[in-house]
């Protein structure tokens, strides 16, 4: 358990049931400390936040720790399972909450009028007078009383370890960059948008691109203003009822085939053209800022930089140092894979053994026709039910029951206003008035505004039980991959993590080492997380210099 305080902190051991042993160290050092204790026990580091602690372990003496308890992230999964999303979950939160007292806010640390609330006291909004090492123990102390009383304590005990390891590898991650060529950058902007524009000045491409748009409308406008847009396009007979890419499809006019191509341009020069560089990548590297569990079904997110929406265009520019590689590994059809793994369905489980699923089940239920599979098992997930859809899934109730029934019954407890969780625990959130609500429901199928908005919430656990799941997944093999790469040596560096893909940047001799750790570790994550199924979960990799290359 640590508590840093400047470059030196306090450290103290905890037993199982989170009580102190031994006695309070005061380090001067405290990322010599760490990297000491580390090297002799390899123990699970305790703390109110890895991204408050870790950051400057690695910054001050380059310290890599194995595993973690991160305190903020293991609450957010506890409140979350005890029916209590969106409560603070910061240490001083935590630790109101475990004396009865009033809970102080994450951020800010001043109110709306710069009144001081509760606990501004210090970053981890205790009281003042209150010790922070000593309230991270009863803290965490609180939180081992809590998980071993938990629904499925073993899955929960597991999802906070995979949580706390993604939290590591997160931080690391934005330490450790991933390469980015600005030479190759450079290339692919000019290749889209034209040269560099002087100032904030719309790049040539997009200009070529708003001129024609107005030619083809036949009148001046902006095609960055909604307000100008439509009514351009009423007037040559094209009503809309956005600018949307998804309702400028439907449509057949030359402006809206244009339109589309300057929305997409536009949106590479304003979130990674020139400026997002300048913003990023420094000394050769986009640093991202991670957000561990993000998202409510755990997948991550980004403040800034939008590392999790790379365009594929633009992956051109992430290219290895000499004598490196990327190996590039995505876990392919993951979410059908999840489905079949964690509803035991034997037809699916055996169309996912045979390799590409959706060909196993095009074979199987849809005449071998693999679009409409592929529509079909999505359509399982997400709820969709109309057009070719509602058709679809009459196919799949008949031939895939079992895993029909799994997404089905976590609907209509959605609509029912009860949560769902995913395989090792994750809790969704609770209904409520303003949120998932359908807006594309239409008033004449005589549906209640709260009916809609039951089936809309029943849509969104449908989804969260698989995705989430899938989450699950993805940290697991994380995890026990961050575990594999330092068997190897310190040199294979896991530089990125989206969602269902990995990138390690490593010297080209250790690729082949790598490639065999990434599979293992997608192995034990499957064993961990669903346990004996025999559904496989292949990352498929490739070694190569850029990572455009391995697609």
């Amino acid at each position: 358990m640590a508590d840093p305080v400047g470059g030196g902190g306090r450290l103290c051991g905890v037993g199982e049931d989170g009580g102190t042993v031994g006695a309070t160290a005061v380090v001067a050092d405290l990322a010599r400390a760490v990297r000491e204790v580390e090297a002799a026990a390899g123990p699970r580091w305790v703390w109110g936040g890895t991204e408050e602690v870790y950051p400057g372990l690695l910054d001050r003496g380059g310290v890599r720790v194995a595993r973690c308890h991160d305190v903020k992230l293991v609450e957010s999964l506890l409140l979350g399972q005890e029916g209590r999303h969106g409560r603070p979950r910061s240490l001083g939160a935590a630790w109101a909450r475990l004396h009865g007292l009033q809970e102080p806010p994450d951020a800010p640390e001043t109110g709306a009028d710069d009144q001081p609330v509760l606990f501004a006291a210090d970053r981890h909004h205790l009281p003042p007078g209150t010790d922070a090492l000593t309230a991270l123990v009863e803290v965490h102390a609180a939180q081992q009383r809590r998980i071993a009383a938990s629904e499925g304590q073993d899955r929960m005990r597991l999802l906070c370890a995979a949580e706390s390891a993604g939290a590591l590898a997160a931080v690391e991650m934005g330490r450790d960059g991933l390469p980015w060529s600005a030479r190759a950058h450079d290339e692919v902007l000019t290749a889209l948008l034209g040269p560099r524009p002087a100032g904030g000045a719309r790049p040539a491409r997009l200009n070529e691109l708003a001129q024609r748009i107005q030619d083809a409308l036949g009148r001046p406008v902006n095609p960055d203003s909604p307000a100008q847009l439509l009514p351009a396009f009423a007037r040559v007979g094209v009503p809309l009822a956005s600018t949307r890419s998804h309702e400028l499809r439907k449509v057949e006019h030359p402006a809206a085939e244009l339109l589309l191509r300057y929305k997409e341009l536009s949106r590479i020069h304003a979130a990674h053209g020139w400026a997002w560089r300048e913003a990023w990548v420094r000394d050769g590297r986009f640093r991202p800022e991670y957000v561990v569990g993000g998202v409510v079904s755990g997948r991550w997110a980004t403040r800034g930089g939008g590392a999790l929406q790379i365009p594929r265009p633009l992956r051109a520019a992430v290219v290895a140092d000499p004598g490196h590689l990327l190996v590039v590994a995505d876990a392919g059809q993951l979410e059908p894979r999840v489905l079949a793994a964690m509803s035991g369905d034997q037809g699916l489980a055996r169309a996912a053994a045979g390799g590409d699923l959706y060909t196993a089940v095009a074979r199987d239920a849809f005449s071998g026709d693999r679009p409409r599979a592929k529509i079909a098992l999505l359509a399982a997930m997400y709820g969709q039910t109309s057009g070719e859809a509602g058709q679809l899934l009459a196919v799949m109730r008949r031939r895939f029951p079992v895993a029909l029934a799994l997404v089905e019954a976590a609907a209509r407890t959605g609509e029912a206003g009860g949560v769902v969780r995913s395989q090792l625990g994750r809790t969704s959130p609770a209904p409520s008035a303003d949120r998932f609500v359908d807006e594309s429901a239409d008033p004449a199928d005589g549906a209640s505004p709260d009916r809609t908005a039951a089936r809309s919430w029943g849509r969104f656990t449908r989804n969260f039980v698989v995705q989430a799941s899938a989450a699950d997944w993805a940290l697991a093999m994380l995890a026990a991959l961050r575990r594999e790469l330092a068997a190897i040596g310190p040199a294979p560096r896991l530089v990125f993590f989206q969602h269902d893909e990995v990138v390690v940047h490593t010297p080209a001799d250790l690729a082949p080492a790598v490639e065999t750790a990434v599979a293992a570790a997608a192995d034990e994550a499957r064993r961990l997380v669903f346990g004996a199924t025999p559904v496989p979960f292949p990352l498929e990799t490739h070694a190569v210099e850029r990572y455009a290359d391995a697609k």
